[in-house]
């Protein structure tokens, strides 16, 4: 309660928490002043005979009102609660949420001090190294990625050799750490045939069986005269760090004529977000290992699901 606008909530959230605590004494004061009247019935009867005495409330139970009174007191003098004023402890939950991490960083480079100088090629082949990076991977990836890291639509495995930004240690850390941002731009404005022809001439790249050949050779030429071949390469054997590779069969949103053909006309914008400043370095470190040894047993070209 430190970051009020202006000097009035200040005050009144001071006024309301002490004027309730002294409202709460009154009461109790008033109560232990009633005790003259003891025996004294009020007037309220029930069922005839059944009639109400004015005794005031045993003093245990008075007493009790009062510690807690007390305690509320000694709270607002060590710990905020008034207001601006921050108690003579001085404690935040910011401040709390800080030191427990300092601890637990502590206590991680305590176990994994060793692994975190190592080059990222030794720490993957280390089980102790692995057990750790698949449990910060489930925790902060697989929301994503899938538990098993095989990735689902629009969302990347990462078990094969097909890397858009790079499968080498240095990229995967460096994707990690900073993240990733990549956009297809929408083509709606070539027409629904071109975007066709262009759906099936990529189709015939991965070599997708098709019997649309004339199309094919239209979307060929599309292909050449529309920006398609700068960004995959006149080939389209894509570009690193800028357009995939569309002559494989790994396909992150579908390599069906009707997901191309979407893809084509919409538009796609996929963002991997960073995770440098959240985990830190050397998370990150375990992380990298972790996820460059998921493709070591499959270098092989990948081949997925058109569905993927």
């Amino acid at each position: 309660m430190s970051d009020f606008n202006n000097s009035f909530w200040n005050i009144w959230v001071i006024l309301l928490t002490l004027g309730g605590i002294a409202f709460c004494i009154i009461i109790l004061w008033t109560q232990s002043r009633a005790r003259s009247n003891s025996g004294q019935v009020t007037g309220h009867v029930w069922d005839e005979n059944l009639e109400e005495y004015n005794n005031p409330m045993p003093n245990w139970w008075r007493w009790l009102f009062y510690g807690t009174i007390f305690f509320a007191l000694v709270y607002l003098a060590l710990y905020p609660g008034l207001g601006n004023f921050a108690g003579k402890h001085q404690w935040t939950s910011a401040g709390q949420y800080e030191k427990e991490k300092a601890a637990a960083e502590a206590q991680f480079k305590a176990a994994y001090g060793e692994l975190l100088t190592q080059n990222v090629e030794l720490v993957a082949a280390d089980p102790k190294a692995r057990e750790a990076g698949e449990r910060l991977f489930l925790n902060y990836c697989a929301q994503c990625h899938g538990s098993d890291a095989k990735g689902s639509k629009g969302f990347p495995n990462l078990t094969d050799s097909d890397w858009l930004w790079g499968g080498e240690p240095a990229q995967i850390k460096e994707t990690l750490l900073k993240g990733r941002m990549a956009v297809m731009p929408a083509f709606g404005h070539l027409g629904e045939e071109v975007i066709k022809d262009l759906a099936t001439y990529v189709r015939s790249l991965s070599g997708a069986v098709t019997d649309k050949s004339i199309r094919a050779a239209r979307g060929k030429e599309a292909f050449a005269n529309n920006g398609c071949a700068a960004c995959h390469g006149a080939e389209g054997k894509g570009t690193l760090g800028l357009a995939p590779n569309l002559t494989d069969k790994v396909w992150l949103y579908g390599g069906r004529d009707a997901v191309l053909i979407e893809t084509i006309a919409k538009g796609r914008t996929n963002q991997m977000p960073a995770f440098g400043e959240f985990l830190g370095e050397d998370k990150v470190h375990l992380l990298t290992a972790y996820v460059y040894g998921l493709s070591q047993g499959n270098r092989t070209e990948a081949a997925k699901p058109e569905g993927k």
